[in-house]
């Protein structure tokens, strides 16, 4: 295993150095392009994420972008069918067979054509559609969808002066969902495909604050980004709660701290994390308001259970701060996957991106620039939960400035209460911050007894720590009310005494 991580670290050395031009960057959705498509109604509300063609109406006009209406499948449901003749080009399609279904709704279409955004969004439009919603059916882009732009100088100037309806797109799956929404077990697929299944009415908005996804890469590893995944106050909060707080990371010493995620380097003697301070933010279940609200929205959006959760790792870099290419390993406690969150916004001439660097889905890297609020999730294991080696990823020098990254880390299995309950506790009276001991603690053991067995172990030896303390406690309340009885009798004694002198 040694020698095998060893050689994955030389490889993503290699891709480091390698030609910016063949790395995919990261983000490239924004909020003013992301909107929403919702339906159902307050007890059980469905939604789906969108992106925003460049034409047309944007999310930032307010009402002239929003619409709710019935959706409709487009017959044909990629506006060609077998009705396009040699010679006739895109913008000359005709308008849709079903165009007085389409007629004030919303219509789906797909993109299995090759239309371009502009064409389709005009075969809409000519059939009296009130927006567009157009499928990415890429079986292989995942969940990826993009803003549909014009295609050359004459889409541009006819959509500027002619497509005044939303147009969105969406990925297969979302497609597949609500295409399916109203489907039970009995519902055939012959109806699913007429539209039968699809929701009486649905509700098109502007995504604002609200989180959504973007695909990175769809398998080997899986990585997506979550967009305003924290708001800005949050990300300040964060960063607040840490302040005064951190240590260096020394992973020279090829000593694990499993507790908290941080592991020897895999290079004896040579630092892998350089230059980073570092703080584990132990809150668990007596967490405030601020990292619950973090914590049920990460699990709402991601659908990982907060029982699964670590607490908030927060990790501060400065000029020169860099984390080599490295695995998220945890051989005490697995790691199932990884949510990472900037804290803040660096310029991208300051570096300090995410990179992925030997994805399996292409020959290119994945380069992640900080954007304050953007999640990065990715799985370090396979469908089997099986380590995944192509997770393998590090984090570019930081050229200047500040750069702060929250890192949460989802476990294989819930963890029990002295991880959620008790060491918080131990950690409170120092602001969340954890003694060592209880590191040095769960590290003897490990080398004594094994991970196994010293699971067991470590939680017996924590949980019984409140235990005594009560009684300590207990004992010292009671020490403590006995000499006051003790003193009071005494004094009494000693009036009664004087008492009967005086007389």
């Amino acid at each position: 295993m040694m020698l095998f991580i060893t050689c994955c670290l030389l490889l993503a050395a290699a891709v480091s150095a390698a030609d910016t031009k063949s790395i995919r960057i990261f983000p490239q959705r924004t909020s003013a392009e992301a909107a929403v498509i919702e339906w159902g109604h307050s007890a059980i509300i469905s939604a789906l994420d969108g992106a925003v063609a460049t034409f047309g109406p944007q999310t930032s006009q307010g009402a002239n972008f929003e619409v709710e209406t019935a959706p409709v499948l487009a017959n044909p449901i990629d506006g060609v069918g077998k009705r396009k003749t040699d010679g006739m080009k895109d913008l000359e399609m005709p308008k849709l067979i079903n165009a007085d279904q389409a007629e004030g709704n919303m219509v789906i279409m797909t993109d299995a054509a090759g239309l371009s955004g502009v064409a389709m969004a005009r075969i809409a439009k000519e059939s009296g559609a009130a927006a567009l919603m157009v499928v990415n059916t890429d079986e292989h882009a995942g969940d990826y969808i993009f803003s549909l732009e014009p295609e050359n100088a004459e889409e541009a100037e006819y959509a500027e002066a002619n497509i005044d309806i939303p147009v969105i797109m969406v990925s297969l799956q979302a497609g597949n969902v609500i295409t399916t929404a109203m489907a039970t077990d009995d519902t055939a697929p012959e109806i699913v495909n007429k539209g039968g299944a699809l929701p009486d009415r649905v509700r098109l908005y502007a995504g604002g604050d609200r989180p959504f996804f973007e695909d990175a890469v769809s398998k080997s590893p899986v990585v997506y980004l979550i967009h305003n995944m924290l708001t800005t106050e949050e990300c300040d909060d964060l960063i607040g709660m840490a302040k005064g707080k951190y240590d260096r990371v020394d992973d020279t010493t090829g000593i694990n701290n499993y507790l908290e995620n941080t592991m020897a380097s895999e290079k004896p003697g040579e630092a892998t994390a350089k230059n980073i301070d570092r703080v584990t933010l132990w809150k668990g279940g007596i967490a405030g308001k601020l990292i619950k609200d973090i914590d049920e929205r990460i699990s709402q959006v991601t659908g990982f259970p907060p029982e699964h959760f670590s607490d908030f790792q927060i990790n501060k870099y400065t000029e020169g701060s860099s984390h080599e290419p490295h695995f998220d390993i945890n051989p005490a406690n697995g790691i199932m996957a990884s949510i990472t969150i900037f804290l803040n916004d660096v310029p991208q001439e300051k570096g300090g991106e995410f990179v992925f660097s030997n994805p399996e889905d292409g020959d290119e890297p994945v380069m992640i620039f900080p954007t304050k609020g953007l999640a990065i999730v990715h799985h370090n294991t396979d469908d089997k939960y099986n380590f995944d080696k192509s997770t393998i990823h590090y984090e570019a020098a930081l050229l200047g400035g500040f750069k702060y990254v929250a890192k949460k880390y989802v476990y294989l299995n819930p963890q029990p209460n002295h991880m959620r309950i008790v060491l918080p506790l131990m950690a409170m009276p120092f602001g969340g911050k954890l003694p060592r001991v209880f590191i040095t603690l769960q590290n003897a053991l490990i080398e004594k007894y094994g991970f196994e067995t010293t699971e067991v172990y470590f939680q017996k030896i924590v949980t019984m720590i409140p235990v005594l303390l009560l009684i300590g406690i207990a004992s010292a309340v009671s020490t403590f009310i006995t000499n006051k009885l003790k003193k009071g009798k005494e004094e009494l004694s000693r009036k009664s005494q004087k008492g009967r002198k005086s007389h």
